[in-house]
């Protein structure tokens, strides 16, 4: 996420919403923090000193000046129009949704995927496909035009396989026009939905390139062409965007790497400078790790305000709720919590999409907390328990007292770790297991309440925010 832009947002709109009275004066001071971190986030001069006039017009305007709460409602303003910035507006001025795919067309749909090498355009192209599958109930081919990186054709062929999509083979001595006819043939063969073309990229732009692209954009006709753009690049995102709207009608942008360190300048300047939607987000290296963009959810984001929606869609999209009911069914009618559901319940976090995926969405305090937490340790060590349990025997894991000093030694040397990390394993399983057992018949209610107030509680994994 854009941590430095976030940062100095969320605290700009902290001051913001304490202001009891709305001035020239202290709008004026407003804006000019927000310009400075706009700028210092690598957004483009044009679409700052756009956004920073849209902002002032409406926060002098009576529905700020006259407002009870003028803090708050100045904080809207500028959630509203950076998220106008990044997104879709109808003739009203009002936020249209999200721009998904558009599959509008005579199967199969062919999706143009264009942009700079090292951008991220061959994973996100099983991303999509993915998607597409999962969201869309879609039938997807890929094929790779890129001839010229090593490896880039295998590398699709692998990722593919991943997404569950279907690969067509290509070989780096054929022409990118002569293979982009081959696929489309087999996709019409085949009764594929959707046609998904990687094509190569360069290490900068280039006429070549360019000629090569719009070439294949003549002989496919595509019903979209996607712009995929490194969100860490900042200005240069920019003079890429621009050299690639010239040359192709682009349809949407997809933004990589967005869980990065980046200064978060990408999102707004390349969907200014395009005219073009952003219609996904790359947000974990995940093969499920990209999202549809929604622009007022990200605005959110950016100033600190989280985004609870999608954590609520990534933890309920893949909790596995038969699991979680059948252990509910289990701890209530007083059976023993076994190695076995601790061993579910790590498998379900990784599941959800990791550590970093969840906080990234916690709003405010909340991500500020979560933000002290290395999240590349807790999740090395939740893979460290797994192995662990994994090394057990089926009888072991479902009894766990059997686990004795000979076992341990046994179990820590086909786990690779120490002793100590087995011993800590089962302290930690144990203090679960006491937390199961108060949860039995209406204990669970009266659990809640000693709870009431606490700082933590215990069972979490170690290094995880107590909230």
């Amino acid at each position: 996420m854009a941590n430095a832009l976030t940062d100095k947002l969320s605290r700009i709109v902290k001051e913001m919403r304490g202001q009891a009275r709305i001035t020239e004066g202290n709008v004026a001071d407003m804006l000019r923090e927000v310009r400075m971190a706009l700028l210092e986030a690598d957004v483009a001069l044009p679409v700052v000193r756009d956004f920073i006039a849209r902002v002032k017009d409406k926060a002098l305007g009576q529905a700020v000046v006259g407002s009870l709460t003028p803090g708050q409602a100045l904080v809207g303003v500028v959630n509203r129009e950076l998220a106008a910035t990044m997104g879709e507006v109808d003739e009203s001025g009002a936020l249209k949704g999200p721009a998904d795919i558009n599959l509008a067309a005579q199967p199969p749909a062919v999706i143009l995927m264009a942009g700079l090498q090292g951008a991220g355009k061959t994973t996100t192209t099983a991303k999509l496909a993915r998607h597409l599958i999962t969201k869309r109930k879609k039938k997807v081919l890929t094929v790779s035009g890129d001839v010229y990186r090593p490896a880039a054709i295998e590398q699709l062929k692998t990722v593919t396989a991943q997404a569950g999509a279907e690969w067509f083979p290509s070989t780096p001595d054929q022409k990118p026009s002569d293979i982009a006819r081959a696929a489309l043939d087999y996709a019409k063969k085949h009764y594929f939905d959707v046609l998904l073309v990687d094509t190569a990229g360069r290490l900068a732009i280039d006429e070549a390139l360019m000629k090569e692209i719009q070439d294949l954009h003549a002989i496919l006709d595509p019903v979209e062409t996607l712009f995929v753009v490194d969100a860490m690049q900042g200005q240069d995102a920019v003079n890429t965007a621009k050299a690639f709207k010239e040359a192709l009608p682009l349809t949407g942008i997809v933004l990589t790497k967005m869980d990065g360190d980046s200064r978060g300048g990408a999102a707004l300047s390349v969907r200014a400078v395009t005219g073009a939607p952003i219609k996904f987000a790359g947000v974990s290296e995940k093969i499920d790790g990209l999202e549809v963009f929604d622009a007022e959810r990200h605005a959110g984001r950016v100033l600190g305000m989280g985004d609870i929606v999608a954590l609520v869609e990534q933890v309920t999209a893949n909790v596995d709720i038969e699991a979680a009911q059948k252990l509910a069914a289990k701890v209530k009618s007083g059976a023993s919590f076994d190695l076995n559901d601790f061993l579910a319940q790590l498998q379900q976090m990784n599941q959800m999409g990791g550590l970093a995926s969840l906080m990234d969405k916690l709003p405010g305090q909340l991500a500020a907390k979560a933000g002290q937490v290395d999240t590349a340790k807790v999740e090395k060590d939740m893979r460290r328990k797994q192995g662990i349990i994994h090394s057990m025997t089926p009888r072991e894991r479902a009894k766990p007292e059997l686990i004795k000093a000979t076992r341990k030694r046994r179990i820590a040397l086909g786990a690779g770790v120490q002793v100590q990390d087995v011993n800590r394993l089962l302290k930690e399983f144990e203090q679960m297991q006491d937390m199961m057992k108060k949860m039995k018949g209406g204990g669970l209610m009266k659990m809640m309440k000693r709870m009431g107030g606490m700082p933590g509680m215990k069972g979490l994994p170690p290094g995880m925010p107590r909230l």
